[in-house]
């Protein structure tokens, strides 16, 4: 279902519009499916980052990796260490900072969860889309996470 909308628009709303709202709709599609054991999707992307990090990483950098707000990742990942998902230990080069790294449990958990999540974005995604289709995604995906920071075009005429 394709959402409708008044007035003219400029391609680049047309695109963005397009890419929260197949957000919106496999978001929705992956929570509802009974792969999750007992985590939260948001639990499950604070395991499935930390995963991707080859040493413990402070709060901070994880949370340029999350989206979560910085209070929030704060407690998911104190619940999460209650869980013995999660070690943090303190900054050795800063003792008020904190390095959080998946345990051996949390590792074993996000592997497990994400055999069954990769296996679910690759059938409901291939079922859209084919091989060449999926690079261009891929691409595309990364080009938008490589722009710079916000608002460095903030004078650009995008209406017309």
């Amino acid at each position: 279902m394709r959402p409708v909308m008044q007035g003219s628009r400029h391609p680049a709303n047309d695109a963005w519009e397009a890419l929260l709202y197949a957000h919106g709709v496999l978001i929705k599609q992956f929570a509802a499916e009974d792969i999750w054991v007992d985590l939260s999707m948001r639990e499950y992307d604070v395991l499935y980052t930390l995963s991707k990090c080859p040493e413990p990483v402070r709060l901070s950098e994880l949370n340029r990796h999350v989206l979560l707000s910085q209070p929030a990742l704060s407690r998911l990942v104190h619940r999460l260490a209650d869980r013995g998902l999660i070690d943090c230990q303190s900054d050795p080069a800063d003792g008020r900072g904190v390095r959080v790294s998946l345990t051996d449990a949390g590792l074993a958990l996000q592997r497990q969860v994400g055999r069954r999540h990769a296996r679910s974005v690759a059938r409901v995604l291939t079922a859209a889309l084919d091989r060449k289709d999926l690079r261009r995604l891929e691409t595309i995906g990364w080009a938008l996470a490589r722009q710079p920071t916000a608002f460095t075009h903030e004078n650009e005429d995008i209406s017309s």
